[in-house]
């Protein structure tokens, strides 16, 4: 059975006695993580910023080797950036999309992604479907390879686990749609790295990106981007690439470097790529299947203390969630239930789940409250969550 002590131990805040259970926002960062970021910063105070990087090289570039060891992947296909939603907009930056284009994507996709999917429609032309749920939950990748197959798409889109629900999406099936098509592949793994282990080379994608700042325990401002070697073999190159990604040639020419980092930008908070790197290794020796299997169950404990309660919709519907669970209360506005239990050293977080492509249900709900636990929280902690939460099922 997993154990959470020695990573509680790691975790002042929830040694002091707050249960965070806003891990699908930002969880809290362990120790060795927090280390890492004061002593570089340290650094740049003793040394200067320039001197610093250059001391830390050996662990900055080890920070890649532990990005990709995460996701079975090499350290070549590895770029370090800002976000997710980054990853995303880089993607489709280098995919150099055209009008009729299609993006093939899902109902369940990151609101940022859409609305970038929305400016590619308004600007460029590009066309964009979604692949239908399936009536148990999640995408219907058979009418998504009926999709791919009319439309042979410029990109497959998908988001591994939504912000706003606990569904995982089946993006190895998916992959299997697109690798036998030949067409490009993203996954924006954004809430799945950290709590679901991922294998590139099973998820048969060309692009995977993910911030660490969720269930990866890592700071804010920093991220991963995944691509394949198909992919770096076709070229794919961001519209500006700066001095870092590429050599300039000549006058008006200039080749990418050869690997994923034609991605990046010279610039770098390298305290951030340090935490990064002390965010993957951590989330590797605590074991990411097994971690996530806990964390999960501890997710599933609220979803049926609150099953078959009144007052209260349990929103989350897929046959595999994860540990992100979304409730709608009747008579009390997520915002204010936020807020007071905020007030209660209990953290959770509301989400919007009106936007327009979600099915009608759960739009519906408006904003519902978001409870995301982690592999540091104890049954204990759940309990008295669900206590708090409790009062608010009443008129």
């Amino acid at each position: 059975m997993f154990d959470p002590t020695p990573y509680r131990h790691d975790t002042p805040a929830a040694m002091a006695g707050r249960i965070h259970l806003n891990n699908a926002g930002a969880a809290l960062m362990p120790m060795p993580v927090v280390h890492a970021i004061e002593a570089h910063l340290r650094r740049e105070c003793e040394l200067g910023g320039y001197e610093a990087a250059d001391a830390a090289n050996d662990a900055i570039e080890a920070t890649y080797d532990a990005v990709a060891r995460l996701i079975g992947a090499h350290r070549d296909n590895i770029a370090l950036i800002e976000s997710a939603t980054q990853g995303m907009a880089l993607t489709l930056d280098a995919l150099d999309l055209k009008r009729d284009d299609v993006i093939v994507t899902t109902n369940d996709d990151y609101p940022s992604n859409q609305i970038m999917y929305a400016s590619l429609a308004q600007r460029r032309g590009v066309r964009i479907v979604r692949a239908p749920d399936a009536p148990e939950g999640g995408t219907d990748v058979d009418a998504l390879r009926e999709l791919v197959a009319r439309h042979r798409p410029a990109l497959v889109s998908v988001t591994h686990v939504p912000t706003n629900s606990g569904l995982v999406q089946p993006v190895q099936a998916i992959g299997e749609v697109c690798a036998e098509a030949g067409v490009p592949y993203a996954i924006d793994a954004c809430q799945s790295a950290g709590q679901i282990p991922l294998d590139v080379n099973a998820l048969r994608c060309d692009f995977l990106f993910a911030s660490a700042r969720k269930f990866l325990r890592g700071p804010r401002g920093i991220g991963f981007l995944y691509v394949s070697d198909g992919a770096l073999a076709r070229g794919v190159t961001p519209m500006y690439p700066d001095l870092h990604a590429a050599r300039w040639t000549g006058e008006l020419a200039f080749e990418p470097v050869e690997n994923a980092r034609r991605f990046e930008t010279w610039e770098f908070a390298f305290a951030l790529v340090l935490g990064l790197g002390a965010a993957a290794r951590y989330a590797l020796d605590a074991g990411v299947a097994e971690a996530g299997a806990y964390a999960a169950a501890l997710a599933q404990r609220i979803r049926d203390a609150f099953a078959e309660r009144p007052g209260v919709r349990v929103l989350d519907r897929a046959p595999q969630l994860c540990a992100i669970v979304t409730l709608a209360f009747e008579h009390k506005p997520a915002e204010e239930i936020v807020r007071a239990l905020r007030e209660q050293a209990i953290n959770t977080s509301s989400t919007t789940v009106d936007y327009p492509t979600l099915d009608a249900a759960r739009r519906a709900a408006g904003v519902a409250v978001r409870v995301s636990p982690h592999y540091y929280n104890t049954t204990r902690d759940i309990d008295g969550a669900i206590f708090a939460l409790e009062e608010f099922c009443e008129a």
